[in-house]
């Protein structure tokens, strides 16, 4: 039933979503989001608790300020995605500014495949649908789901412009086959996961972190290119396509995990220019000793 639920809720925000111009679509996005900042108190806790450690310098008002911003953020993000996925592929790449697509044009012209590195930072889903459309289709590594409903309903999203979606059962075989074929493959590297990964510091704290990306590039030579998406005036997007991140020597002792926190550096660096635009409410750090924290003088003001 909550599942359903759910769906209904998505299915009923898309009927509203589709007629407002996406000026509109992200306002009310916004606003929904903090909404649920206010209902949400568990998700809320941990992100207050997370840029508490990562930022420790600013103020527990500054702090409030990014998690509101935040939760504001991730609210737009699901209105605008599923109005995005209305448009035409005209007005699609009208929307987007891309910079920076040389970087995705040269790995490309290597021969060797590309991994495209990001996070759940920005309009990450927004990026991956435009990229399909000025550039070419890529594969994106996800996991499914639990609610079945929207699962359905994402990946028809993810698909709707010729991107694959890449799940865990045998996603080795096929990323190999991708980049074998010269193709891309997206691969988001900022998710606590239980195996496969590498330790790295991650905002001065280690974090469990996928060594899929940096042991693809290393047994395959494929360029890894930093890509990220940032908001613009009037319902666009800046899509931004970095400079390839360098593997290391092939004598580095331990060239995965070197090559990882390279490519965690680069999102660490995005995530701190825009920290609102991260998804700070995942239990990102959960390995290690975590010093004590002074509880946030702002915490009862606001119900935390």
């Amino acid at each position: 039933m909550r599942y359903r639920l759910e769906y209904a809720l998505v299915v009923l925000i898309g009927a509203a979503v589709r007629v407002m111009p996406l000026t509109m679509v992200r306002a009310c996005g916004g606003a929904f989001g903090r909404l649920v900042s206010h209902i949400d108190r568990s998700h809320r806790n941990i992100a207050i608790d997370n840029l508490a450690r990562a930022f420790p310098s600013r103020s527990p008002r500054e702090r409030r300020a990014i998690c509101g911003a935040m939760f504001a953020h991730f609210g737009g993000l699901l209105f605008e995605l599923i109005k995005f996925s209305t448009l035409s592929r005209e007005d699609m790449l009208a929307r987007v500014d891309v910079v920076g697509e040389e970087h995705l044009r040269q790995a490309y012209q290597r021969g060797r495949g590309v991994l495209i590195l990001t996070g759940h930072f920005g309009y990450w889903e927004i990026h991956g649908l435009a990229t399909a459309l000025h550039m070419r289709p890529i594969g994106v590594l996800a996991r499914p789901l639990d609610n079945p409903y929207l699962h359905a309903m994402l990946e028809r999203i993810r698909t709707s412009t010729g991107n694959t979606v890449i799940y865990r059962q045998g996603a080795l075989r096929k990323m190999l086959r991708e980049l074998g074929q010269n193709e891309g493959v997206a691969i988001l590297i900022d998710q606590h996961l239980h195996s496969d990964t590498v330790s790295v510091d991650f905002f001065g704290r280690r974090a469990a972190t996928t060594s899929a990306l940096a042991a693809l590039a290393i047994r395959t030579g494929a360029s890894v290119i930093p890509s990220f998406s940032m908001p613009l005036p009037g319902g666009r997007y800046r899509l931004v396509y970095d400079r390839p991140v360098p593997l290391p020597p092939e004598d580095a002792p331990d060239a995965v995990a070197e090559l990882t926190q390279r490519c965690t550096d680069v999102l660490e660096m995005y995530v701190r220019r825009d920290p609102h635009l991260w998804l700070w409410m995942h239990r990102r750090w959960r390995d290690g000793v975590i010093p004590h924290l002074p509880p946030d003088d702002g915490a009862a003001e606001n119900g935390v």
